[in-house]
C-alpha cells in the first residue's frame, strides 16, 4: 500500500467540489462529515479513511477509486482504467443501467485483450547486439544477412 499523498488529494477534492458547484458546507453535509473536517482534508491536514473518501466520492458523483488513487490508498495500477470508469460513471447523459452495461463491456474487452497479449514465453529471443561485422559489404541502406 502506498503512503498517503494528502496534499494532492485535498487539491483534487477542492477542484472536484468547485466543478460540482458545491460549497464546502454543501459537500460536507452531502457526505455526512463536518465542515472543519472537510476543510482540513482539502488543506492537506487530515488523512481521510477509505469510508470517508467513498462518502465524498458519492456526494461528488465521482468514482471512489479515483479518490483512492489520489489519496495513495490504491496504487496507480492502471490509471487509465480508473479514469475511464470515472468518466463513464460521471456521464449525465446515460442512465445507471447503461453505465453498468458499458462497464461490463469495457471489462470484458480488457480481459479479452489481456488473454490475447503475448506472454513473455511467447516472445522469440531477440539478440541484444546486432551483428554488423559484414556491414561494409552490404549495399547502402541494407543490413547484411545475419549469420549464426
Amino acid at each position: 500500500m502506498a503512503s498517503l499523498n494528502v496534499g494532492n488529494l485535498g487539491e483534487y477534492l477542492r477542484e472536484q467540489r468547485r466543478q460540482a458547484q458545491l460549497s464546502l458546507r454543501q459537500l460536507a453535509e452531502a457526505a455526512g462529515v463536518s465542515n472543519p473536517y472537510l476543510s482540513q482534508i482539502e488543506r492537506g491536514l487530515r488523512k481521510p479513511s477509505a469510508d470517508i473518501l467513498q462518502q465524498l466520492a458519492k456526494a461528488l458523483r465521482i468514482s471512489a477509486e479515483t479518490l483512492y488513487v489520489q489519496a495513495g490508498i490504491l496504487d496507480e495500477r492502471d490509471r487509465d482504467e480508473v479514469e475511464t470508469r470515472a468518466v463513464i460513471l460521471a456521464d449525465p447523459s446515460i442512465n445507471e443501467r447503461q453505465k453498468q452495461v458499458l462497464l461490463q463491456i469495457y471489462e470484458s474487452f480488457r480481459k479479452e485483450n489481456a488473454l490475447d497479449a503475448p506472454q513473455i514465453s511467447d516472445v522469440p529471443d531477440v539478440p541484444d547486439v546486432l551483428d554488423v561485422s559484414d556491414a561494409s559489404d552490404a549495399p547502402a541502406g541494407e543490413m547484411p544477412p545475419k549469420t549464426n
